[in-house]
């Protein structure tokens, strides 16, 4: 699913830009790759930008400048003031909701018909089982790369593979008491589908468990409002220390207390939100 919509944003923001000739369609494509950078990395500083992309200070601008007129990009006071000393905090560029639909693929509402005419029809077992399948091959393609690597690398390795298929995804440890590492998603090419949907998050999270080998929980979604896809991985030592009981996959926020659909998601507790201080890892 991410490969495909993966360049969606770049298309939608610089397509009909090719129409008014080639300055004015390099213009926009300059600028969707500014949008890209801001949602694969943000929240990020200008100069830093800047330095990814090659280009001057006062090109970053104009792009930002654009890019808050639109209301696809906002700009924040950085919270990491330690290492500036005295002084204004350093601004920092992060997307908007709006920034984030522009990369979201137009199928979503076919989408989301077709899941609820399965549902209708089928009932949800079957969206369940639908949601498993869409996952299978990404579990497929990544397995034996994650085999064989040691099982400290493996979140490192999983984050990369999903930034390659569109997630933009980090990896780190986890900002919490009793340790841990956090998967950070700051891209999903379903979300809108899967705010009725949480079987496409709870299969997903199922199949990070299963890659990891250690018990894995959803603490943040996109899809639930949230700036970024967390997930929290046990250490593996406790995980081995606290065995759970059969059959009981990494618990998705969506499985607390409230109906699965139609978009009635349970929100998490201030301690969860806690754990992605920025939704980053």
């Amino acid at each position: 699913m991410g490969n495909r919509q993966q360049s969606a944003g770049s298309a939608a923001a610089g397509a009909s830009a090719a129409a008014h000739g080639p300055e004015r369609g390099a213009e926009n494509g300059t600028r969707a790759r500014v949008a890209r950078l801001i949602l694969e990395h943000g929240p990020i500083t200008a100069a830093m930008l800047g330095e990814r992309l090659g280009l001057t200070p006062a090109a970053i601008r104009r792009h930002l400048d654009n890019l808050m007129n639109e209301g696809m990009v906002e700009a924040r006071d950085s919270r990491d003031r330690g290492r500036r000393g005295r002084g204004r905090p350093a601004r920092v560029f992060a997307i908007t909701d709006a920034g984030r639909d522009a990369f979201v693929h137009g199928y979503d509402d076919l989408a989301a018909s077709a899941l609820r005419f399965l549902a209708e029809k089928a009932g949800s077992q079957a969206v369940a089982e639908f949601a498993r399948s869409q996952v299978a091959d990404l579990e497929r393609r990544y397995r034996p790369m994650l085999a064989a690597a040691p099982p400290q690398q493996r979140i490192r390795l999983l984050a990369e593979a999903l930034s390659n298929d569109g997630y933009a995804a980090s990896a780190g440890e986890a900002p919490a008491p009793g340790g841990g590492d956090q998967l950070c998603q700051h891209h999903c090419p379903v979300a809108h589908v899967a705010t009725e949907f949480p079987e496409l998050c709870e299969a997903e999270v199922e199949v990070f468990e299963r890659l990891l080998g250690t018990p894995v929980r959803r603490l943040a979604t996109i899809a639930h409002g949230d700036g970024v896809c967390t997930t929290h991985v046990t250490p593996r030592d406790i995980a081995a220390a606290e065995p759970r009981p059969a059959g009981s996959p990494g618990q998705s926020r969506t499985d607390e207390n409230t109906p699965a659909r139609p978009g009635a998601r349970g929100r998490a507790t201030p301690d969860e939100g806690r754990l992605s201080p920025g939704g980053s890892a």
